[in-house]
């Protein structure tokens, strides 16, 4: 799918043409801390467009053509010394993408000894230019606000400064998730469960802010489907789900056979639409096709949510927006809610019935059978599993009431103890507010009651991720 393809980042630096025959090496220098940047760029999975030094408004504007037709994702603007405004200008302008300044030092500190001990003044000056990188900035900046041109910064060291590297490598990943969202085709089908007033959602909106397309797809059309599938298929998927699964003793045989069957057809009802991404809910009642087909797809959407497509239940196309995020990023991205509070341990309980990520399981996730699907119809096999121990994020794109969307973001802990195994997914989760904060804070920016849960903290990269989407970011933890 093209959601794999590289992210293009563009790569320029920045000088002026009337240094180089007044300064010997300075060019050849400058071209070399270039490639330095280019060649720790190529260590994140990324294509690297780098048009070299731009040193006239000329350059600048066939670089911003280039850029263009290369149709770059990001571009990186390293500035090596002192250069004019107008060979920035029409680069960014032209190629109208967000831009990170490289403000890098090519050493922690000027030798000042050494520098002061040189006899030729143009030598000298030829010297403080090589690191004059900082320059540069303030000017770029103004223009850039003048211009109305958003602009990111990074600030440090050329060599032997992680901070930089890391800044570099979480702007690529954000352009990276940005990149698979604009591309990304989600299924919605079925249909709102009635009432759950908070998880509505503007289409056009979620569109307009992450790209995408969405295909609305009935239900009756997975029951086709699944009517076709052959024995054959239906073992395969056994076997599949026997080796994904810890599978309980007392799931009937006939419920395995019936969730294997579904989860065959929603295979192919992805690979049908090319789908990276699902929303669904079906109340099904009065028909028995429907019903069969739709109390029988949880362990199907969990293969597929563990697989890069994730899966949300009650229709929440807000919550796989941030499922599909976390996944993107190679976090999980897991669908989840908070239902009860432990004061004694101060931790939030959270999970959720429906489809779980396998990926980011502890251990290995349990099938078993319900009598019942609380507030839903019929009954079936289900998923329990917590999420794996340690360091995790919570994300709900929520739909404000201004008519915007905003990322919500917090970073807490999945921790051990006691859970409840009712067949559903179910964490306790620690958070740097305490429990009582944490759930106030949370509230208080006006989510829907399901997020996303992934592992890993990724506050810094999601950040990003909305600068580069122009959303809103809020990170109460």
């Amino acid at each position: 799918m093209y959601t794999k393809t590289k992210v293009k980042a563009g790569l320029f630096g920045i000088g002026l043409e009337a240094y180089w025959e007044q300064f010997d090496g300075l060019k050849a220098r400058l071209t070399d801390y270039l490639n330095q940047v280019a060649v720790n760029m190529e260590g994140f999975d990324a294509e690297i467009v780098n048009l070299g030094l731009i040193d006239t408004p000329e350059k600048a504007f066939e670089a911003g053509t280039t850029f263009k037709i290369k149709d770059v994702d990001i571009i990186f603007l390293y500035v090596p010394t002192y250069a004019l405004s107008s060979t920035v200008l029409p680069v960014v302008r032209k190629a109208n993408v967000p831009v990170i300044i490289l403000n890098l030092s090519p050493e922690a500190s000027i030798d000042y000894k050494s520098f002061n001990n040189l006899t030729d003044r143009t030598v000298m000056t030829g010297e403080w230019l090589a690191h004059c990188s900082s320059c540069a900035v303030p000017e770029i900046a103004n223009v850039f606000n003048r211009s109305k041109i958003p602009f990111f910064q990074i600030t440090g060291m050329l060599r032997n400064d992680d901070h930089v590297w890391n800044q570099v490598r979480e702007w690529i990943e954000a352009a990276g998730v940005a990149k698979t969202m604009y591309y990304n085709r989600m299924g919605i089908m079925g249909n709102y469960y009635s009432g759950m007033l908070d998880i509505y959602t503007d289409l056009a909106l979620q569109l307009a802010t992450f790209g995408g397309h969405m295909e609305v797809i009935e239900v009756d059309e997975l029951s086709g489907i699944r009517a076709e599938v052959t024995e054959t298929e239906v073992s395969a998927k056994l076997l599949d789900i026997h080796s994904e699964f810890d599978v309980q003793d007392d799931c009937q045989q006939e419920e395995l056979h019936r969730a294997a069957q579904t989860a065959v057809a929603l295979d192919k009802l992805v690979s049908k639409y090319q789908l990276g991404s699902l929303a669904y809910y079906h109340k099904g009642s009065g028909n028995p096709v429907n019903e069969n087909t739709t109390t029988s797809v949880i362990l199907g959407n969990s293969l597929l949510t563990g697989r890069n497509v994730p899966v949300a239940g009650e229709y929440e196309i807000k919550n796989v927006q941030a499922m599909k995020i976390l996944d993107s990023f190679g976090a999980g991205g897991s669908f989840t809610e908070y239902y009860a509070m432990d004061f004694t341990d101060d931790v939030v309980l959270m999970g959720h019935d429906g489809p779980c990520h396998p990926g980011i399981a502890e251990g290995k996730i349990k099938v078993r059978p319900l009598q019942v699907y609380h507030g839903k119809v019929g009954s079936g096999l289900s998923v329990e599993m917590s999420v794996s121990h340690g360091p995790v994020t919570l994300l709900s794109v929520v739909e404000t009431g201004d008519g915007q969307l905003k990322l919500l973001v917090a970073e807490g802990e999945s921790v051990p103890g006691s859970i409840l195994e009712i067949g559903n997914t179910n964490s306790r989760y620690r958070f740097s507010l305490g429990a009582r904060n944490f759930v106030e804070a949370w509230n208080r920016q006006g989510p829907a009651h399901h997020c996303a849960i992934g592992k890993g903290h990724l506050a810094s990269r999601i950040e990003k991720l909305g600068e580069i989407l122009k959303v809103k970011t809020i990170q109460v933890c």
